[in-house]
């Protein structure tokens, strides 16, 4: 079993020639990325640093961290690696944590493993607020799109995977830069990885965040739209038609009959200016009391609905 961390790289050359010999002999394979770097990272670690499992990829242009994640990958997959740790160069993420991402995947346990900041009460006091109140939002919003219940910390980036997940990813899709987290774990779910949680400590010290924002508010929730649509286009009508489909439908269209309906007498009645009769209300009130059980029910199902059969115990490998 080969296991290598990739460690995108770019502004972090004050840190990463003290994270890469943090990183245990549980790891034989070291991938720096230089995302087109303006402080050469990358020429800096093949200059200075002397450990013989690193290799330095180079970007012409920046890719984003997601980009350098990629093809840190697609080098993994490519020269047989079985498993992949994503490490980030600014020294937030504890290498000695390594042991505990890929334990779980060695014991055929997991496909994907990720970091979750939230586990640990002490911990959330010194993460910075307005990253508390984000990721908290955006693991509500990733459960539903992502259809992963069980997971929370969606943005961490401290993440493990196996290549039999890599192997069926349609790496050239995933999103390149900061909502490539959110994206990858969209991805799992299409084919039916098994992902879990690794409870850790944050730790933030003098380097800066480029998730502002601007970007959740306006570029992720169009994102979000496309990827849960997709999602429920292809786990509940192009791949399978189940009891979670059923009620879906009902209850779309029973909610929206009802508040078509119930608009309709609305509309008409004042324009005749006479009052709603209680039949009326009640004809527009049921079907969507009804389309509201049906949600409730679908999201039940969907909850019950995660991937549970890692993906190496499933075999037929095939890209999707």
């Amino acid at each position: 079993m080969v296991v290598a961390v990739v460690i995108p790289s770019y502004k972090v050359k004050k840190h990463i020639l003290g994270l890469i010999p943090e990183i245990g002999s549980e790891v034989q394979r070291i991938i720096v990325v230089d995302d087109c770097c303006p402080e050469q990272s990358g020429k800096f670690v093949e200059e200075n640093c002397q450990d013989p499992r690193v290799t330095v990829l180079y970007h012409k242009e920046n890719q984003g961290v997601g980009g350098a994640v990629k093809t840190g990958y697609q080098y993994a997959v490519d020269h047989e690696i079985d498993l992949m740790v994503k490490l980030d160069g600014d020294g937030q993420m504890d290498p000695k944590l390594i042991s505990k991402f890929i334990t779980p995947i060695l014991n055929g346990d997991a496909d994907y493993t990720k970091g979750n900041r939230f586990y640990f009460l002490e911990s959330l006091s010194r993460m910075p607020g307005i990253r508390l109140f984000g990721n908290s939002a955006l693991s509500f919003i990733n459960k539903m799109v992502n259809g992963y219940w069980n997971v929370m910390d969606p943005t961490n980036g401290y993440t493990a995977v196996h290549r039999a997940a890599l192997e069926r990813l349609p790496l050239p899709k995933i999103a390149n830069r900061y909502f490539f987290e959110s994206d990858m774990l969209f991805r799992l779910g299409t084919i039916g990885a098994v992902v879990q949680d690794v409870p850790m400590h944050a730790k933030y010290e003098d380097e800066e965040s480029g998730l502002s924002v601007r970007k959740v508010l306006f570029e992720f929730p169009p994102k979000y739209i496309n990827r849960f649509n997709k999602r429920i286009f292809y786990n509940y009508f192009l791949r399978d038609f189940n009891l979670g489909s059923i009620h879906l439908t009902l209850g779309l269209m029973l909610t929206f009959f009802g508040i078509a309906l119930g608009g309709y007498f609305w509309v008409k009645n004042s324009l005749e200016e006479v009052y709603t009769s209680s039949g009326s209300v009640m004809l527009s009130a049921l079907p969507i009391i009804l389309g509201v059980q049906m949600l409730l029910f679908f999201l039940n199902y969907d909850v019950q609905s995660i991937p549970k059969k890692p993906l190496l115990k499933k075999g037929g490998f095939t890209r999707s």
